[in-house]
């Protein structure tokens, strides 16, 4: 009996642990900077999607988990308005949401502008919250820890 509780227990934690980092695995994350004026930098996070896979936008809509950064506090710099999409977003109504909802396929590259306050070497940290679909399943939401270099 003991064996079977712990062979329950050890199939329960191996399908949490693929469970949390599915969306991971879908979706991959690259973080960099581009200077653009002395002390101001485009900051783009990009998501490449799997194939059959979408992500969905900041604002996705009633139902999906919104894609949605939290950039830590630095006293070296701050950000400069929202966080923008650049890609082809679709806007489709899924009847599991039973409503609309705003999602990308394949890439898409958010970006924040960041200005510094004196030219100095610093890195900007942020966690990106986001979820993603197929047509038949839907990921729990995951946490990715992203950073870029600016300045310098």
């Amino acid at each position: 009996m003991q064996k079977l509780v712990l062979l329950a227990l050890a199939l329960c934690t191996v399908a949490l642990t693929k469970a949390q980092s599915g969306s991971a695995t879908q979706v991959q994350w690259t973080c960099s900077a581009k200077k653009i004026s002395a002390k101001v930098y485009e900051v783009h996070m990009s998501a490449r999607i799997g194939a059959g896979w979408h992500l969905y936008a900041q604002n996705a809509g009633e139902g999906p988990v919104p894609t949605s950064f939290k950039f830590t506090t630095n006293p070296l710099f701050s950000l400069s308005g929202k966080t923008k999409e650049v890609g082809k977003m679709k806007t489709v109504f899924e009847q599991a949401f039973k409503s609309n909802v705003h999602y990308y396929e394949n890439t898409v590259d958010f970006v924040q502008l960041v200005e510094l306050k004196s030219p100095v070497k610093t890195t900007l940290v942020s966690k990106v919250e986001f979820m993603v679909c197929n047509d038949h399943e839907c990921l729990p939401p995951t946490d990715v820890d992203l950073s870029a270099a600016i300045g310098g």
